[in-house]
């Protein structure tokens, strides 16, 4: 018996979103559907040895100036070190995490690539692995609707 699918949800070419598991809330995402795997802005990207003799990745996530980076470092134990095709077609050997990132009120696990990204405009990109998952579809014209319908959603609760 097939279970009916539960409706595509809308997102914008841009959209703010939240990494609960590190703190970090309002940063904007540039949402690609020509990029497979998701990215995000790192700098000081590095591994060392943990107390157990364990490689651990070190990074230090977005920019300084961003509201919620504090600059400290963040150790990750689980990573893969992987070729990932750049958008200019380039294939660079990156680092890839898993996290969780929140859309509509809700969590996806994701792949990211860490990559320095001081360069774009954006610090996060989303990739067709994560629009996959949580069945978005994309409104090139319309942007942040993510955080849009949870601050609507927030209103209508606080109403009498």
């Amino acid at each position: 018996m097939n279970r009916p699918r539960p409706p595509k949800r809308l997102l914008g070419r841009r959209e703010l979103i939240d990494f609960p598991g590190f703190a970090l809330g309002g940063v904007e995402a540039k949402v690609d559907t020509g990029a497979y795997t998701s990215a995000i802005h790192c700098t000081d990207i590095h591994t060392e040895t943990d107390a157990q003799q364990r490689p651990v990745l070190v990074v230090r996530l977005l920019d300084p100036d961003h509201a919620d980076a504090n600059g400290r470092p963040l150790t990750f134990d689980r990573f893969d070190l992987r070729d990932i095709r750049s958008s200019n077609g380039e294939v660079q050997e990156r680092y890839v995490i898993r996290a969780v990132v929140q859309l509509y009120g809700e969590d996806f696990e994701a792949e990211f690539s860490l990559s320095d990204r001081s360069d774009m405009k954006y610090p996060v990109l989303l990739g067709r692995s994560l629009l996959r998952q949580g069945r978005f579809v994309v409104d090139v014209a319309k942007r942040n609707l993510s955080y849009k319908a949870l601050a609507h959603a927030r209103a209508r609760r606080a109403r009498p």
